[in-house]
């Protein structure tokens, strides 16, 4: 038998492991500017041959976690152009799984990221800096804040989302800068 003629570029793994990354980094910095916290990306390369980086990301609330899900995707699907290979946990909202094959992005309401440890859990795996996030992310601390004791329920106190427990839209006064002898309403 003759050699056979190959007419499609063959691929290596760098430059598959390249676009995983700029995947993972774009849905860290998607993630980071819709108010997720606590982000870590891990490197799973050396730990297992399915997929190459899991992004773990903490929300404050069901609707954040929705957000950051659908911003992610619209990130990764439309300005990067990958196709999303499924989705778990979107209704339930206290683990959302998006798989894009060769990563895999987690979001977590605190509670539940705490209980499965996932960091703890694959702690063989690099952490990935992240230094292009570290004006953009939130800390536990200020999420603590915002919220006063912590988490209530799912989030949806009648405060769009945001978190704010015990107020409601009506409660809530806008911040605004008073000259002196100016009253606000």
């Amino acid at each position: 038998m003759g050699s056979e003629i190959i007419t499609e570029p063959t691929h290596t793994a760098e430059p598959s492991a390249e676009r995983s990354l700029q995947l993972a980094l774009a849905a860290a910095r998607t993630a980071s500017e819709n108010r997720g916290y606590d982000i870590v990306l891990l490197d799973m390369r050396e730990i297992t041959p399915i997929f190459d980086y899991f992004l773990v990301v903490t929300g404050s609330s069901r609707r954040q976690l929705h957000a950051i899900s659908e911003e992610i995707d619209h990130t990764l699907e439309d300005e990067l152009g990958d196709q999303r290979m499924g989705i778990e946990g979107y209704n339930e909202s206290h683990w959302i799984l998006l798989d894009y094959g060769t990563v895999v992005i987690h979001l977590f309401d605190q509670e539940t990221r705490e209980y499965y440890a996932l960091e703890d859990f694959w702690n063989a795996a690099v952490r990935v800096p992240l230094p292009e996030l570290e004006g953009l992310q939130i800390d536990r601390p200020m999420v603590d804040e915002l919220q006063g004791d912590g988490l209530q329920g799912d989030g949806l106190q009648g405060d769009g989302g945001l978190g704010l427990a015990g107020e409601s839209a009506a409660d809530a006064k806008p911040v605004v800068d008073e000259e002196p002898g100016m009253e606000t309403a």
